[in-house]
């Protein structure tokens, strides 16, 4: 880690263990909605206090049937993520970060399920998709 600054390229998405196969970028998302707490004697100010908490990732990627020699693609592809987790409903276990015990490493964990795939086949140019995954329960935070 040069200057303490992290190289995106050293984080992955892992779908039940298995890195997001080709991926170009990946974003967690930690959030925190307050309940409010405003009444009559707030003076028109707004006034709130701890809410629900609530995590949610997305990953964009190369969309690929093979790897460059023509052999099956060993992390998850579009087609393993529908096939295992869309078609069938399933949750599993969804990693953001890092799987390397180098000490100051960080990965976050939790339940998640798919929400959303989508494709895009520009003209000339690279297939890509893009997966959403919504978190359940706990997002679970892990330093080497």
């Amino acid at each position: 880690m040069a200057n303490g600054q992290l190289n995106g390229t050293d984080l992955g998405v892992y779908v039940g263990g298995t890195l997001v196969a080709y991926s170009t970028s990946a974003t967690i998302n930690i959030n925190h909605s307050p309940r409010t707490t405003t009444n009559k004697e707030s003076n028109g100010f707004e006034e709130v206090m701890e809410g629900l908490r609530s995590w949610d990732v997305s990953v964009d990627a190369l969309y690929a049937w093979l790897d460059p020699s023509g052999s099956a693609i060993s992390n998850e592809t579009l087609s393993e993520i529908f096939t295992g987790f869309i078609h069938t409903r399933a949750s599993f276990t969804l990693t953001f970060g890092v799987t390397s015990s180098t000490t100051g490493d960080t990965k976050y964990t939790g339940t998640a399920w798919v929400t959303s795939a989508s494709l895009t086949a520009p003209m000339e140019d690279t297939a890509t998709f893009s997966v959403s995954f919504q978190g359940s329960g706990a997002l679970t935070q892990t330093i080497a």
